[in-house]
């Protein structure tokens, strides 16, 4: 294993996106329990009323049931020192209820950064800019141009 913190952390941030690609839940959550420290401060507003790894938990159960073919593909990742950054591209099937609009059967593609500071090996902070507009577009809770036209 690499003594450069910066290589630690980009390859912990790969093992945990192997995790949520796995689209098991119980494998999701030992990942979040194995990259993430107990009381990770989330800095992205979040539909779940828990903090912590909780939180990442209850978001990816959300993500899961509104889009259990979920994929993160991961398109840059670059780290220095205590931060990892990850810009991604995701994919699913709308089969789910997701943010109070029921399943509708279409296919969504959003872009995502990501943002994780880590301290001793794990992720203590996060920061994420989702499109969640292009999703909400897709799925037709909001009109307007379709996002990935």
């Amino acid at each position: 294993m690499s003594a450069d913190p910066a290589a630690r952390n980009k390859a912990a941030f790969g093992r945990l996106h192997a995790a949520m690609n796995s689209r098991d839940k119980d494998v999701i959550d030992r990942g979040i329990d194995a990259f993430f420290a107990p009381d990770v401060r989330i800095g992205t507003p979040a539909p779940v009323d828990a903090t912590g790894t909780q939180a990442m938990k209850d978001v990816w159960g959300l993500l899961l049931q509104a889009f259990p073919d979920l994929h993160v593909e991961v398109e840059d990742v670059v780290a220095e020192g205590e931060k990892v950054v990850c810009r991604n591209t995701v994919t699913g099937t709308h089969q789910g209820p997701y943010l109070g609009v029921p399943a509708t059967g279409k296919s969504v593609r959003y872009e995502e950064i990501v943002i994780a500071r880590f301290v001793d090996g794990r992720v203590a902070e996060t920061w994420a800019v989702v499109d969640v507009l292009a999703v909400m577009r897709q799925i037709g809770a909001v009109p307007g141009a379709d996002a990935t036209a």
